[in-house]
Formats: C-alpha cells, structure tokens, sequence
C-alpha cells in the first residue's frame, strides 16, 4: 500500500506506561477503548453520567464514572469520544481549563480540529486514532485476539514523541494488529465525511428510496420493491467487502453482471460525479461543518424534521413488516 502502515512490531505500550488515560464518553466508541486499553495493562478512568444508561454500563465494566472535568484532572491523555456537536462546549468548560503542557489530546474523528472549532494549547499534544469499525467491532476483535485497523494522525506534538503515544494507544485498542495507517487530521475528516454523505449513508439511502417508489408507483408490490431495493443490499455489500467490486461480479448471475455495466452507469453518471465533486467542495470549505453547527445551535430543528419525515417513508413500514417475518436477521425497530 502507499500509505505507511504499522503494526505491533513497529512500537509498544511503553510510551503509556505510567500514564494515565481519561475516556470522555462510554458510547460505542469509548466503551470499547476503554475496556481494551485496560485488557492492554493500561490505566483507564471513564468519564460519564454516572445516572445514564452508558454511565451504568461502565459502572457493570468495573469503571466508576466520573464528572469530565474530574478526569482531565486525573488524566496524562484524553480521549475524546464524545459526539462531534457537544464537543467544542464540552471542551470549553471542562477540558480546557485543566489540561496542563505536556497532556495529550487524543480524538477519535478529526472533524473539530480539522474545522478549527477545538483549538487546544501549544503545549498539548494533539492526536488522533480512528478505527475503522464500530464499537462493538473493535471491542469484540480485540477479544478475538485480533484487531480492527486505525488511522493515526499528529496535528500537534508539543512532546517531541506524540507519534510513539499515539502508536501506542493504536497498539491499544488493536490498531497493531489489524494495521495503524499513518495520515492526516484533513484527510481522515474529508474523507470520511464525503463517504458518509455520498455513497454509504446519503447516497445509498436515497437510491433506495426512490428505487422503492419507482417500482411502487409503477404498480409493483411494496413488498417486492422492498426485497429488491433494500433487504438484498446486504448480500451485495457482504460480497463486495468480502472481495471487492470483482468478486461481487463473479459471484452474482451474468444477468444481474450484465444488467450492472448495461444500466448502472445511466443512473450514476458524469453528472452525479459532478454533483460528488460539488459535495467534496462543499465539505472542504467548511460549508457542510458550518450547516451542522448552525442547525445544533438551532436545536436541531432541520435535522429532526428530516429524521421525523424519513421515519414516515413507506420503505420503513413495508420494512418493519417484513422483517418481523425473518427473526434470523434478529430485526431491530425504533
């Protein structure tokens, strides 16, 4: 790969030794972290509602949740896995005011650095360690004895060895042995938006929509329209991650194969690519950061008659329905 790539024989835990390491939030991200930075010899203190679910969560782990300020006090390192929007006031008033030089920040997601609405002291070291998997992935990877690979980026090293921390805390939570790719604030933010808005989330949840009411509004039965644009996603992206676009191709019908090259590329074509281009601009410029932050302070309100409007779409009811059919998928419905 041209992007360098580390592993357990390229560092060690040594670097935290002695230290002591404050997760901020025990949500998907932060429960894992901690738990595996504790599975790893490493010291680890929660910081938490103690009286919410995640906060008795980690009280059944063995941790005792505390206040954040408390664990900035405590702490050589922060980990900050706290949800994107309360970070920068949660950072004013509790973080900030207890970080001392010579501390580590430590980020799970470069978007409030990138966008400048964290800026921390010269004196801190400021990193980031993203592993590419959910929670609960990277929790039950590491108790497999493997581990779900990281992306590691310095935006500040105040210490001279932010690199070794950083290194180390991957080493951690398993980044060593799945692979700790060396990149950039920028470039893990970017990106990750543009594939979160674009193709995994945003894209293919308006291909399914408008698939469903294509078939729908033609006189087709939603419950067909159903399986053939939304329960049968999976089985494609199980092959393509399995083996890429290739694989996916040998193991489906010549059909269906020729059906991908004969007709895909009418429906996403030089023009969508355009509008790709445009959302990329978008991101970058901080035009998306800004909309998501004003709306947050506008208490959401954009966001949640999105989520109320969507929730409302016939591919969700015709969904529910057919999903109770199939308890092996171990259905969940909110």
């Amino acid at each position: 790969m041209a992007i360098e790539t580390l592993y357990d024989k390229d560092g060690s835990l040594q670097p935290l030794a002695g230290k002591t390491v404050a997760v901020l939030g025990y949500g998907s991200q932060g429960h894992a972290h901690a738990q595996n930075l504790r599975d790893s010899g490493v010291t680890v203190i929660v910081a938490n509602r103690a009286d919410s679910a995640n906060g008795k969560l980690a009280a059944e782990h063995g941790f005792t949740p505390m206040p954040v300020a408390d664990a900035v006090k405590q702490a050589d390192a922060v980990v900050i896995t706290l949800p994107d929007e309360v970070q920068p006031s949660v950072y004013a008033e509790s973080i900030a005011p207890n970080l001392s030089d010579g501390m580590s920040l430590i980020f799970t997601h470069g978007f409030n650095i990138h966008f400048k609405t964290i800026e921390p002291p010269a004196g801190v070291n400021v990193i980031m360690v993203a592993p590419k998997g959910p929670g609960h992935t990277v929790r039950s990877e590491f108790e497999r004895g493997g581990g779900v690979p990281c992306l590691m980026a310095i935006e500040q090293d105040a210490t001279g060895d932010a690199a070794d921390l950083a290194l180390a805390y991957a080493i951690g939570v398993g980044g060593g042995k799945g692979g700790t790719l060396k990149t950039t604030f920028a470039e893990e933010c970017v990106t990750d938006l543009f594939g979160e808005q674009v193709v995994l989330c945003g894209g293919l949840s308006e291909l399914i929509k408008h698939g469903f009411d294509t078939l729908v509004e033609a006189g087709y039965p939603a419950e067909l329209a159903y399986f053939e644009t939304c329960h049968e996603v999976k089985l494609i992206v199980d092959l393509i991650v399995k083996g890429g676009l290739k694989y996916m191709r040998y193991s489906i019908s010549n059909t269906a194969e020729f059906g991908d090259y004969y007709t895909g590329p009418k429906i996403i074509d030089g023009d969508t690519k355009k509008r790709m281009q445009a959302a990329l601009k978008h991101i970058q410029d901080g035009g998306f950061a800004k909309a998501f932050r004003d709306d947050y302070e506008d208490g959401f309100k954009w966001f949640k008659q999105q989520r109320a409007a969507n929730a409302e779409h016939g591919v969700e009811s015709v969904g529910k329905e057919l999903r109770a059919m199939m308890p092996w998928l171990s259905p969940v419905e909110m």
